[in-house]
């Protein structure tokens, strides 16, 4: 149970006024959460926010019934956040007006503190060894009123959240990194939500299987068909017409030159999804099959970064060298600091990198391009030298 109880959950302004007074009259960082309904809902807002501050106690808001919560926000102030997988919430907290100006990432720190598993679940067992139950982690939040079990474990989730910080701090200035956390959670504050997608239907599960460009024009216009009635019926996608039927679709009718007369599936759970949307589905289909070629999408699209690695001993051997040293390396560097080595630098930007790096760069140089490219000052610090090393010993010409 919540140390003190499970709260009222906050539902109109003055409520929300007299929890912000609360929250601005305690002290030390704040433990933030949210919960949202993924699977059950279009997109990803949040339906629950759960706040906990040292002489303020536990406050659970609901975003819905009042969707403005920047009156907490300015209660909060400077304050420290504190957030465990901080990428999953922070795009839903900005839409109801909660931004942290300082924050600390108890699953990032984690990382940085080689554990093994940084699970929330896993992390409080391993630094405060209490026991989360988590069985409510993928509820469908979205639903009124919120069940008391469920309020009890959202309450629960945010109240470990600053004696956890605090040990992952202890942790990671024991082990030297502190420094290197603090720079991951200032450039954490920058983080809007994932780029967006060129083609996001091109996502769809199964759409590898199609070999024929009037199968992914299918695949292209079932996709929006179903996006849009999700979004007008703020379901989630998914739960309209699997990604699965959409392929198998699409599959059984690349290279048909009529419209089919029924729509069907020998699995019987897509079979179902078909049956409900049987007329809609064919209607989109058929307008995909009566397209001009011109109009039709390519099964790819040109690649805008470096080629697959497994290409690159034919297409350059040397960088194909120059890689396969430098992952050596930085898998040596990771295993020495006890930190993943996607941590220490990312795959993408280390092949980004050396793709198209200089014949015979210096580790300054190296160091300047990685941070021009996104890299943290103790990252450039750590793999440029490496980095380097691996271009001097296959120089280029």
């Amino acid at each position: 149970m919540p140390s003190d109880g499970v709260p009222e959950v906050v539902t109109d302004e003055r409520a929300l006024l007299r929890a912000a007074a609360a929250i601005a009259a305690g002290s030390g960082p704040i433990g933030v959460d949210a919960e949202r309904a993924s699977g059950y809902r279009y997109g990803q807002r949040a339906y629950l926010v759960q706040v906990r501050r040292q002489g303020a106690g536990t406050v659970l808001l609901d975003p819905v019934a009042v969707p403005d919560l920047s009156p907490l926000d300015r209660a909060i102030g400077d304050a420290e956040w504190i957030l465990h997988a901080a990428t999953q919430d922070l795009v839903c907290l900005a839409e109801v007006g909660l931004q942290p100006r300082v924050l600390f990432d108890t699953e990032l720190g984690g990382r940085l503190a080689g554990l093994p598993r940084v699970g929330l679940g896993a992390m409080v067992e391993h630094y405060l060894g209490l026991q989360l139950a988590k069985e409510h982690s993928a509820v469908d939040w979205s639903i009124r009123p919120l069940p008391e079990p469920w309020l009890r474990y959202a309450a629960l989730d945010v109240e470990v959240l600053v004696d956890l910080r605090h040990a992952v701090h202890a942790d990671l200035e024991r082990q030297g990194k502190a420094g290197w956390a603090a720079e991951e959670f200032q450039s954490l504050l920058q983080f809007t939500g994932p780029e967006p997608r060129v083609d996001p239907w091109r996502r769809t599960s199964g759409i590898h299987r199609i070999r024929a460009r009037r199968g992914t024009a299918i695949v292209r216009e079932l996709w929006v068909w179903r996006d849009e009635l999700a979004r007008q019926r703020d379901v989630s996608p998914g739960r309209i017409v699997p990604d699965a039927a959409i392929a198998e679709i699409a599959i059984a009718h690349q290279r048909a030159e009529r419209p089919p007369r029924t729509l069907t599936s020998s699995d019987p759970r897509l079979a179902r999804s078909i049956r409900r949307h049987q007329e809609a589905l064919i209607d989109v289909v058929g307008a995909a099959l009566a397209l001009p070629e011109e109009d039709l999408p390519p099964l790819a699209l040109p690649s805008t970064g470096p080629p697959p690695p497994r290409t690159w001993a034919d297409r350059d051997p040397v960088a194909a060298a120059r890689l396969a040293r430098a992952r050596e390396l930085l898998a040596g560097l990771s295993e020495e600091l006890v930190i993943p080595v996607e941590n220490v630098l990312t795959p993408d930007l280390l092949r980004r990198y050396l793709w198209e790096g200089p014949a015979a760069p210096t580790t300054a140089a190296v160091a300047e391009e990685l941070a021009a490219m996104g890299a943290r000052t103790w990252q450039t610090r750590l793999a440029a030298p490496l980095i380097a090393l691996a271009c001097a010993e296959h120089p280029g010409a």
